[in-house]
């Protein structure tokens, strides 16, 4: 089968290009060839640009489409319409961020829950407050121009090898270097799904052509700060001590919530971190072991970066030593 990536070369594209070679498919990528421009040597590679650089696309057909790489809906609209009649099956790869902050409070949110507006849609920086609205309009761009055969895969926070953002990769990697280690509350919940998980499904609902919108998110299980830490410290193989902080403590000591602490959302937050997979995992969606997650992340980490390596996000060791101080004088034995 013939499939073209809107991108290709970094973490969710990567694998998924990884992937689609593997199971014998003949890939095109289509990107600016400035990231990782000398992987899969292999492959056929058009040069071009989503901003006005479209040409390369022209005239040519494939059986599939999958979009990595869309953020700004004139763009996906853009390339949406020129692949109308030359692809069979459009794949959007979009996020949980679509929805209203209504969902924050609320628990088990499905694909039909409101979703996130822009005041002015004519907007095309990303922001924190623009993100989730633009995706909207990425999705409705998408739709508009490919009906009924578009699959909007709505993810979360994904993780694995090769994460450029470092999010999840902080807890096994900060796990396999420091003596201790401050964490959310052992019982608070996240939601993650392993890249390659993510690609695998992609792909087997992409050759499928089914098309129709679903979160991806993360496990189908409460996936806890406890078995997170516990997975870290196994595949670390260290005998680092975790310091399981309340909410209170934290959020008194102005530690900020996804950025300090990646991946933890404080209760008012919560309902981010239990998104109803249930249309997903019907459709075939499975999710590996989170401890095979945290062993491949610091197996990849040692070899691509080195175990020293800063890290792009989270507190640094003089911060969490900080909160270490003061929650030891807050709990005294």
């Amino acid at each position: 089968m013939k499939i073209l990536i809107l991108g290709g070369t970094q973490f969710v594209g990567r694998t998924l290009t990884e992937q689609a070679l593997a199971a014998g498919h003949e890939v095109t990528l289509f990107n600016r060839g400035k990231t990782n421009a000398d992987l899969f040597p292999e492959v056929e590679k058009l040069v071009g640009d989503r901003d006005g650089g479209l040409d390369p696309l022209k005239g040519r057909q494939w059986d599939r489409v999958i979009d990595p790489s869309g953020y700004i809906p004139r763009l996906v609209k853009d390339s949406a319409e020129l692949l109308a009649d030359a692809v069979e099956h459009y794949t959007f790869i979009s996020t949980i961020s679509v929805y209203d902050e209504s969902i924050y409070s609320s628990e088990g949110a499905t694909e039909d829950a409101p979703l996130a507006t822009l005041e002015d849609e004519t907007v095309e920086e990303i922001t924190g407050q623009t993100y989730g609205g633009l995706k909207v309009l990425c999705e409705q761009a998408a739709e508009n121009a490919m009906p009924g055969r578009v699959l909007h895969a709505r993810c979360g926070l994904i993780v694995g090898p090769y994460d450029p953002t470092d999010r999840f990769s902080y807890w096994p990697i900060n796990t396999a270097r420091r003596e201790v280690i401050v964490a959310p509350p052992a019982a608070a919940t996240s939601q993650v799904i392993d890249v390659r998980d993510l690609a695998s499904w992609l792909l087997h609902m992409s050759v499928e052509k089914n098309a129709g919108t679903f979160n991806t998110t993360g496990p189908d299980y409460a996936l806890t700060y406890g078995r997170i830490m516990e997975a870290c410290q196994a595949a670390s193989k260290t005998p680092t001590e975790v310091i399981y902080a309340t909410e209170d403590f934290l959020l008194e000591n102005e530690v900020q919530p996804w950025a300090d602490l990646p991946l933890w959302l404080p209760t008012s937050h919560a309902g981010m971190s239990k998104i109803d997979v249930s249309k997903a995992t019907s459709a075939g969606l499975t999710f590996r072991p989170i401890e095979e997650t945290t062993r491949d992340i610091i197996a990849w980490y040692k070899d691509t970066r080195g175990l020293d390596d800063a890290l792009k996000t989270g507190i640094s060791a003089e911060r969490e030593a900080e909160l270490l101080a003061k929650w030891h004088e807050s709990t005294p034995e």
